[in-house]
């Protein structure tokens, strides 16, 4: 019988971390190979009853992806799997009616599956530079792969967060922009009125002579107005998509005037006379924060210096006399 020593190669042999991981992701792309196969993808007692229940049979998600505008073609093949990641996370978040809400309020088109896969995608580069982290973290160091692990996840969690934040942010931007720019077209409407156009009209000068986020939403209405919703309605439209209190008392102006005749003109200067006086009282609530703001400073770093200089000077003499 042959006897192995203590240096043979075969006592020295095992498995690393390393090894076990690239194994895993081995394991995990034959599973999500076989769960996209045509025959794991069948649908569901609800997908095949749905086209029954609406008004309109639900287009294919084949031509959609076709339907892409230039996209590369390993997004087109990614899709479906976005697509279903972006399901998923919609099922765990849920807030559709939020971000539905905070999409309109950021001008754009109030499509909830898409900023899903959108958060998927954030996910995804969240993920890959939490595993490159992770990975530099256990090349260094080694430790425990759980911490890794979970080092992975919350970079996963905070792409999906951010992504979230910046549609917050961006409705956010814009709803500021738009009222910035409310006083200076409720003064070009009230001018257009005066002059003698009605509101359609005075509407259609302005949203011609102006550009912004404001006149944008105005051309909008105007557009549904054009195609056959009358005027108070399409307004309505524009208050309903914006979360401006302003902007909505605004519309109620208008639609009042309109409907029961009265000076729209006066309605307009009023109206912006208002949100001028609203404007300067958020600049004096942000100054006096900032006021309460430039008391950190002060207090924790020019006291203790003042008070410093004006100590050492006694403490050192007092010392030398001792």
């Amino acid at each position: 019988m042959t006897s192995v020593s203590a240096g043979s190669p075969l006592i020295g042999a095992g498995w690393s971390w390393l090894g076990a991981g690239l194994a895993g992701m081995l394991v995990l792309g034959c599973l999500l190979i076989f769960l996209g196969l045509p025959v794991n993808r069948q649908p569901g007692l609800e997908a095949r009853l749905a086209p029954y229940l609406r008004d309109t049979a639900r287009p294919s998600r084949l031509l959609a992806v076709r339907q892409g505008t230039g996209n590369p073609e390993w997004l087109l093949i990614l899709h479906p799997v976005i697509a279903d990641l972006g399901r998923g996370v919609e099922r765990m978040l849920g807030g559709a009616a939020s971000v539905r809400r905070r999409m309109e309020r950021s001008g754009l088109r109030p499509d909830v599956e898409g900023f899903r896969a959108e958060q998927v995608v954030w996910g995804v580069a969240g993920g890959v530079l939490g595993l490159v982290l992770a990975t530099m973290m256990w090349l260094r160091d080694g430790g425990s792969v759980v911490r890794l692990v979970l080092l992975v996840l919350c970079a996963v969690g905070v792409g999906i967060v951010a992504r979230d934040q910046m549609l917050t942010r961006s409705a956010r931007k814009r709803e500021q922009q738009m009222l910035a720019e409310f006083p200076t077209v409720a003064e070009l409407l009230a001018l257009a009125v005066g002059a003698g156009e009605g509101a359609t009209g005075a509407l259609e000068r302005v949203c011609r002579l102006s550009e912004g986020e404001l006149a944008a939403e105005l051309r909008q209405c105007l557009s549904d107005a054009r195609a056959g919703a009358n005027l108070p309605t399409a307004l309505q439209g524009l208050a309903d998509r914006t979360g401006l209190v302003s902007l909505a008392r605004f519309v109620d102006g208008i639609v009042v005037a309109v409907e029961r005749g009265t000076p729209l003109a006066d309605v307009l200067r009023s109206q912006a006379q208002d949100v001028r006086e609203a404007g300067r009282r958020a600049v004096m609530e942000e100054g006096g924060k900032k006021e309460i703001a430039m008391m950190v400073p002060v207090v924790f770093l020019v006291l203790p210096v003042t008070v410093l200089f004006a100590i050492y000077p006694g403490v050192a003499l007092l010392k030398f006399s001792i």
